[in-house]
């Protein structure tokens, strides 16, 4: 078995092992990974924080020692909390990394992070206000970003930064949590999911207060939540039906291996 971490801002997990295959997620800085499949150029590997697999260019991670690997599982995960915000690597050398960096992984690494991590990490308040860091941010199938985030991605790099780890996809996203029956028993924080015409769930918004929610549809943008599903004042129109919301509790989920998206 082989271990490796991400030493680059932002990394591609493809769903086959060439460049121009689709980009299914992403791994930030920081982020340390099981090889599943090693090849000459390409690897396929699990990404330890949410168990997904894919594949990535072998020039975009560095294997590490078992070792290091276990340690790095026992620390506890410090992410960056500005948008955008910098590494240092050696006196002089610094790089980008985005909001949601896994800057603990920074000695591991032989780099320097100086910058803000997120307060209350564990606390449920803020969790809003941390969504709208992401705000504008275009859409980007598969992506964890600012510079482009997916609407599951967008929400599992939010709850991640209070330290609550979910699931890649929205469909997955859907099974953890209380079921709530009407909007109005829902808090700031809770999570809105949608389904299509059959009825699989492709989409997910954090609700909001005064009925809005944040969610990522050609970008990440606020719009109005009622019982029927997402109201787009842009369009003037019902984008996304609403299919069940959900209060997810701060506690530890259990997550296992996943290849395939579909969440939109």
């Amino acid at each position: 078995m082989q271990y490796g971490i991400c030493p680059l801002s932002i990394v591609p997990l493809r769903a086959e092992p060439k460049n121009t295959s689709e980009q299914t997620s992403q791994l930030l800085y920081g982020e340390f990974l099981t090889v599943v499949d090693a090849r000459k150029s390409w690897s396929k590997i699990k990404n330890e924080s949410d168990g997904y697999e894919g594949w990535i260019n072998n020039k975009h991670f560095l294997l590490i020692e078992k070792t290091t690997f276990e340690k790095l599982q026992n620390t506890s995960k410090v992410y960056s909390s500005e948008l955008v915000d910098f590494i240092w690597k050696g006196d002089e050398i610094l790089f980008p990394t985005p909001i949601g960096s896994q800057v603990s992984s920074a000695q591991t690494l032989g780099h320097r992070f100086e910058g803000k991590q997120l307060e209350n990490p564990k606390s449920k308040d803020n969790l809003v206000n941390t969504a709208l860091h992401y705000l504008n941010s275009p859409y980007m199938w598969g992506g964890k970003s600012p510079f482009g985030i997916d609407c599951s991605g967008f929400v599992q790099c939010v709850y991640q930064l209070h330290g609550v780890q979910l699931p890649r996809d929205a469909y997955l996203q859907a099974e953890h949590g209380e079921t709530l029956g009407f909007i109005d028993e829902s808090e700031a924080g809770d999570l809105a999911f949608f389904d299509d015409e059959e009825g699989k769930i492709t989409h997910v918004g954090i609700i909001m207060s005064d009925y809005h929610i944040i969610h990522a549809f050609g970008q990440v943008r606020i719009d109005r939540l009622d019982q029927t599903g997402i109201f787009n004042n842009a369009q003037n129109k019902h984008t996304h039906k609403l299919r069940v919301i959900k209060k997810i509790e701060f506690e530890t989920i259990a997550l296992t291996p996943l290849v395939r998206r579909s969440s939109f």
